[in-house]
């Protein structure tokens, strides 16, 4: 058999065998106790013998693999003391995957803060549609999608960092003509831009559907130009483009700038059902500076709910 194709099932059978239960190895590889059974299962039918049985103690070896035990153990010690070996090479670097929108605009801002703060901390962040670049396996995965939810069985679902607020957005210029016109008709005239990243958000208000919520007429609100990123329509309404509905919790540095203005109430807006979330590796939250680095983004995050809370979003 090819060792390699195999290494993940091996992997799970040893600590199923070292912890003595599949939850304690789904702990150990940050999966489901389900997936750690799948890999055992696909193993078990690759070389058609039971490998598993369980005993008053927990799990344990069936006699078939009692003879091959010592040397799995011992094989997986070594790649252990070799990836240890690796990590010290690291020194203090996080390698961080991030959506773009969330590491352009809200990230980026923050990490000055951070870096004054933790100088010797290294962050390599690379976002979805950035050129792939040799960092290695991120040591955490910020994202935007349902709550609890997990990318398969074998991930474990992120930490809240934040929901976001909907509601238009537009360029300072662009508000006080909407403000000088009034009426319910007043967007009539004013390009509408529409922003996908919010397409599978099921609360996300679309311009028809928040037209009509706010009592306002606006002829084929459907069209305009689309954007699948926030960052680029964000760029085309600073440049008096149009309005766009977008979120709150990226935007705040732009607003307090005054590049972006509010021509509506933020409890005109909707709170998302989906959340920007954090996932971690399990294995990497033993390093000092990953465990600073969550607790600063933790921190960061309450600071910009409660930015949204006390200025009328999440209404």
């Amino acid at each position: 058999m090819d060792p390699p194709s195999h290494l993940r099932s091996l992997q799970a059978l040893e600590l199923a065998l070292r912890t003595g239960s599949l939850t304690g190895a789904a702990s150990k590889l940050a999966i489901t106790p389900a997936a750690v059974g799948q890999r055992v299962k696909a193993l078990e039918e690759y070389l058609g013998i039971d490998l598993l049985v369980r005993g008053r103690s927990g799990l344990q070896a069936t006699p078939e693999l009692r003879g091959a035990l010592p040397h799995l153990h011992a094989a997986f010690q070594e790649l252990a003391q070799a990836a240890d070996l690796l990590e010290l090479q690291r020194g203090q670097q996080i390698r961080i995957a991030a959506a773009s929108d969330i590491a352009d605009l809200w990230l980026a801002p923050r990490l000055p803060a951070f870096r004054e703060e933790h100088p010797n901390i290294e962050l390599a962040i690379n976002g979805e549609a950035d050129p792939p670049r040799r960092m290695g396996a991120a040591d955490c995965e910020i994202f935007f999608g349902p709550l609890g939810s997990e990318r398969g069985a074998e991930e474990r679902p992120g930490e809240l960092l934040f929901h976001d607020h909907v509601l238009p957005v537009t360029s300072p210029e662009n508000e006080r003509r909407v403000a000088a016109l009034g009426g319910a008709t007043r967007l009539e005239g004013f390009p509408l831009l529409h922003v996908d990243f919010y397409r599978n958000d099921p609360q996300s208000p679309k311009w028809p559907e928040w037209l009509a919520s706010q009592g306002l007429k606006r002829t084929a609100p459907e069209r305009g130009i689309r954007f699948q990123r926030i960052a680029p329509a964000i760029d085309a309404v600073a440049a008096d483009a149009g309005f766009a509905l977008c979120g709150m919790a990226l935007l705040r540095p732009l607003i307090d700038a005054g590049r972006l203005s509010l021509p509506f109430p933020m409890s005109t807006g909707r709170k998302t059902s989906h959340a920007f979330q954090v996932r971690f590796r399990a294995e990497t939250l033993h390093r000092p500076q990953l465990r600073r680095f969550r607790q600063w983004l933790l921190n960061e995050a309450g600071a910009t709910r409660q930015w949204l809370a006390s200025h009328g979003g999440y209404a």
